[in-house]
């Protein structure tokens, strides 16, 4: 089964970073949206590297050796543009040794309203036997994510891989726990909304998180 961790459900300071990226006043200054998804991020990167693997390695002071347990394979930072920009800047701050990979997932609307969603370009790393991390801050529908995994597959099959969200709706994780090896997956949230719009957005949610990050975009 699928492990979920969803760090909002504890008391903690990461709330209040939660709770600005939802807050529609907080929201106008998108320089602090893109930060406060940034310093989601660098927690979620702390508490995913209490899960990896570690080995001794022995480190030279100026004054001798001690050694330390430090992590054995640095993990694969994949990202879903453009949203997933901010985020992935707070966990590439913590796993700053990682490589990286991005996906461009977007909506297709047609002349009725309704969407597809397409990939049309991604860069990545081989990722046979790697610790895959692949972040996309709302996981509504969770369409983007299984695309994304699918494109990924093609590179090699992880051999564990960590879904990272701030907020994600309960009809999205229904929708991946379908797709995804349930022994092999971990999902990581800030916050489980209950609700979808008829244009899939998740409520309370947020709003549209890359508009919020980086401006408005002309729809096709």
């Amino acid at each position: 089964m699928i492990k979920i961790y969803n760090l909002g459900a504890a008391n903690s300071l990461f709330n209040q970073f939660i709770s600005e990226i939802r807050n529609v006043d907080i929201q106008n200054d998108a320089m602090r949206f893109r930060r406060n998804l940034e310093r989601i991020g660098e927690i979620l990167a702390y508490e995913i590297s209490k899960t990896l693997s570690y080995e001794k390695q022995t480190v030279t002071t100026p004054l001798g050796e001690v050694e330390m347990n430090l992590v054995k394979q640095q993990p694969v930072l994949a990202t879903i543009l453009r949203a997933g920009l901010p985020l992935h800047q707070g966990l590439l701050n913590y796993f700053d040794k990682a490589e990286n990979a991005f996906i461009s997932a977007f909506r297709k609307h047609d002349m009725e309203g309704n969407f597809d969603i397409q990939i049309d370009y991604m860069s990545s790393p081989m990722l046979k036997g790697r610790t895959l991390i692949i972040i996309d801050p709302m996981l509504a529908t969770g369409k983007s994510m299984v695309l994304a995994y699918k494109a990924l597959l093609t590179m090699g099959a992880p051999k564990h891989i960590h879904i990272v969200s701030t907020i994600a709706s309960a009809d999205g994780i229904e929708y991946i726990q379908k797709y995804f090896p349930p022994s092999k997956t971990s999902i990581w949230l800030g916050a489980i909304d209950q609700e979808l719009t008829a244009q899939s957005y998740i409520v309370p949610g947020l709003g549209d998180a890359g508009d919020l990050a980086f401006g408005p975009k002309l729809q096709e």
